[in-house]
């Protein structure tokens, strides 16, 4: 949740700590990649602060605001972490887009100022020396023309769905290419939720000058709990038919043509050993072994 995309949080240091890290880590040979947040801000960003107060103000559209429907929300869209996409602020007497939590209201890219603020903060990190970005949800940025209730039942997976990889999502990422990135040398992995190879062929395709290289979450979803409420936190082995033909899919999906950025876990996911392997310590490190030949074997 960013509240200030030019700072480093003081838990964690100062920016003099950061540019001292930068420099050793480039002493050694070591790239920086930062994890680039531009879906959403924090709701204790200034521009939401700002936002929030009126209609009127130089921030009023730099995020997703809509009026009251017959007395409720906008439309049906469920939040990834539960309940409505939808906050009501009395301020404006209209809710706002947080396809998160509350705390994460969604930024507006189809306002062309937001679009140039994201890349000024990109500016400013990469006149500072660092290598690259992980672009978070980035394949969330171009929300639907008009807004439009999502089939029902309605579910925050479907939510998801529905609003990934937008209509003008390319041309975004394109004007992003051509502004900014090309102009330095850097690399980018962008996180894309709920999209095909298809997709990620646009992002990352050799002559498409979007992205340098993307990850999804199909081979880590597979075998989900049937309790929706614990989701990925299952202790239900994925079948191994299914792995292999998510990772297949992909492989050869992208082949010559895009490159896969190759995980098997991260923050948002369980331990890859107790997920995909046996963590008993008979098997753990037989199972770690076995996950790491299969990953670094495969192209990406």
């Amino acid at each position: 949740d960013i509240a200030n995309y030019r700072a480093i949080n003081p838990e964690y240091g100062s920016m003099n700590d950061f540019d001292d890290l930068l420099n050793k880590a480039h002493q050694l040979n070591l790239k920086i990649m930062m994890d680039l947040v531009v879906n959403h801000t924090s709701d204790q960003h200034h521009w939401f602060q700002e936002s929030k107060k009126t209609k009127d103000n130089p921030f009023s559209d730099f995020y997703i605001w809509r009026d009251p429907v017959d007395g409720h929300e906008p439309n049906n869209w469920l939040a990834a972490f539960g309940g409505s996409a939808w906050t009501y602020v009395p301020e404006r007497k209209q809710y706002y887009l947080h396809l998160f939590a509350t705390g994460q209201p969604d930024l507006n890219w189809e306002n062309p100022d937001v679009r140039q603020a994201v890349f000024d903060i990109e500016r400013f990190w990469l006149d500072k020396g660092v290598d690259g970005f992980r672009m978070d949800v980035i394949n969330l940025i171009s929300k639907p023309k008009g807004l439009p209730d999502v089939p029902e039942p309605a579910t925050a997976g479907k939510t998801m769905d529905f609003v990934a990889d937008g209509h003008r999502l390319n041309e975004f990422l394109s004007q992003m290419n051509s502004e900014l990135l090309s102009k330095y040398d850097t690399i980018t992995v962008g996180e894309i939720p709920g999209s095909t190879t298809e997709d990620a062929i646009k992002y990352t395709g050799l002559n498409s000058h979007e992205l340098n290289m993307v990850f999804q979450f199909e081979h880590v979803g597979l075998s989900p709990n049937p309790d929706v409420r614990l989701g990925k936190w299952n202790d239900q082995p994925a079948k191994l038919t299914e792995l292999k033909a998510s990772l297949n899919r992909w492989q050869t999906g992208l082949d010559g043509k895009g490159w896969n950025s190759l995980y098997w876990n991260n923050h948002d996911q369980p331990r890859a050993v107790s997920r995909f392997g046996n963590d008993d310590p008979k098997y753990r490190v037989l199972s770690a072994k076995m996950l790491a030949t299969t990953l670094h074997l495969m192209q990406g």
